[in-house]
């Protein structure tokens, strides 16, 4: 993977890498030591003058270590020699923990990877919860990813999911705003606290039932676990949700055979960050309501 551009001014390397090119000064000097940066085609330090019209390329190639590549099943949305969306399935963890080193989506990933000869990383930029399914976004190095996750921050990724639901909010849309704090001991569930982080959660109601509902979310904030708190305490929990639900709810999923939470991130919507192109990407699923089916 190359990364490179025409030199508009007269500078030292370090400057064009840092301000043209926008690598951090931790990739600058990890790049260094690989000897992956060149000038007009050649190796060069970043101290090497640069002149108006020469050519400034970086190779991003990268080794990955830590778990093995498995050929699993991939669904692939979009992808380019910068990032690539997949559509994940439910049940399937996106990258390996301590405790499972195997059968995620990284693992399928650096499959791919390998089988196409590309030297590349899997930085996941998007996460969902190992139920949750739909659009996942990776980046391919570390830079990309770096500039993926800036997105993110400023909100300049637009997240779109969609939740059956027990319930249904009282209005058509409006915004759930309450913190999420994670309780600790070991454990990854969150509650409601005022000690937690700010979430801010959108919503929309697309169809009403009798028992149930299909929302569409938009999460303003990307706190862990958002989402499926934010229903919960709001009165409406995600259908098949094993954590985050009510005694009423559980009930209504088990006996409409869910065996997963019913929350899809159907569409991601932004500005490629090195191409500049907007790309929307969008899941082939959709989950399920019980009520629809005959």
């Amino acid at each position: 993977m190359e990364l490179s551009c025409v030199a508009q001014r007269e500078c030292r390397l370090l400057g064009i890498l840092r301000r043209e090119l926008s690598l951090s000064s931790g990739l600058v000097k990890r790049l260094k030591w690989q000897n992956a940066l060149f000038v007009n085609g050649e190796p060069a330090h970043t101290d090497r003058l640069v002149v108006p019209g020469d050519t400034v390329s970086v190779l991003l190639d990268e080794q990955v270590e830590g778990f093995a590549p498995e050929p699993l099943p991939l669904s692939i949305l979009y992808e380019d020699e910068w990032l690539i969306a997949l559509d994940k399935p439910p049940g399937q963890l996106v990258h390996p923990s301590p405790q499972r080193n195997s059968g995620t989506l990284a693992n399928a990933l650096l499959y791919h990877f390998t089988a196409t000869g590309q030297r590349c990383g899997v930085h996941p930029a998007t996460r969902l919860d190992r139920d949750t399914f739909g659009v996942v976004l990776a980046a391919k190095s570390a830079h990309v990813h770096a500039k993926l996750c800036q997105m993110l921050r400023a909100g300049e990724i637009e997240k779109t999911y969609h939740a059956a639901v027990f319930g249904a909010p009282e209005a058509d849309a409006g915004v759930i705003e309450l913190p999420v704090y994670k309780t600790g001991g070991g454990s990854l569930l969150r509650v409601v606290d005022v000690r937690g982080q700010y979430a801010r959660t959108e919503y929309r109601v697309l169809r009403r039932y009798a028992q149930s509902a299909l929302l569409q979310l938009h999460p303003v904030t990307g706190r862990t676990h958002q989402l499926r708190l934010h229903c919960l305490v709001s009165g409406f929990p995600i259908l098949g949700d094993p954590q985050y639900c009510s005694g009423a709810s559980k009930a209504y999923s088990d006996a409409a055979g869910l065996v997963s939470q019913q929350l899809c991130a159907v569409r991601l919507a932004f500005v490629h960050p090195m191409t500049g192109r907007p790309l929307t990407l969008q899941s082939g699923q959709s989950v399920i309501l019980p009520e629809e089916t005959p």
